[in-house]
């Protein structure tokens, strides 16, 4: 997983971000999250502690900005074959990632941050972009696929609502979403 911002590729500012980005996980496996500090994140990723509070401004964007690398996927989609199971298999790997332990930290990083609708706004661009790479292989395949909004709004919201909220979703919830959709699919063609 990558982490985008808005700084050109390479270069020291692109260094400097996987320093501290591997500081901070080293860090977090190594002692309580509460004891992290920026003095500390800098020390272990040999930038200056003004490097850190420049760039992210506190320890809470920060978090965010490593989440939100964790949240991009290393790899596509998986292929199954047919845009209904693709979208299955997609959809459990995305809710146990996201109801495990990491991944509410994760969440719950992510929509703490400070920044103007940013980060939160980039994950739904993360989830956006593999569900229109889904369609994009059905559509390939001349399969029918979902409006990725429609997938948005009945698959990964109540997954996220879930998770966040109550308890995770059981797998047979979220494959009656994903059936229904694809449902509605074949009673519109």
């Amino acid at each position: 997983m990558t982490a985008k911002t808005q700084t050109r590729p390479g270069g020291r500012s692109a260094r400097v971000q996987a320093s501290v980005h591997a500081a901070v996980e080293k860090l977090q496996q190594a002692m309580p999250r509460e004891a992290l500090t920026i003095p500390a994140i800098a020390e272990e990723a040999g930038v200056t502690p003004s490097t850190i509070y420049r760039r992210w401004g506190d320890l809470r964007e920060l978090f965010a900005d490593v989440a939100l690398q964790r949240l991009r996927p290393d790899s596509p989609p998986k292929d199954t074959g047919s845009a209904r199971t693709d979208l299955e298999a997609w959809s459990e790997q995305y809710a146990e990632e996201m109801a495990s332990e990491p991944g509410r930290k994760m969440i719950q990083d992510v929509l703490v941050s400070q920044g103007e609708r940013g980060k939160a706004s980039a994950c739904c661009s993360i989830t956006r972009a593999q569900l229109d790479l889904l369609a994009a292989r059905a559509r390939d395949r001349g399969e029918a696929f979902p409006n990725v909004d429609d997938v948005l709004d009945q698959v990964v919201a109540p997954i996220i609502y879930r998770i966040l909220y109550d308890q995770p979703l059981e797998e047979s919830r979220w494959r009656g979403f994903v059936q229904r959709l694809f449902d509605d699919l074949a009673n519109k063609g």
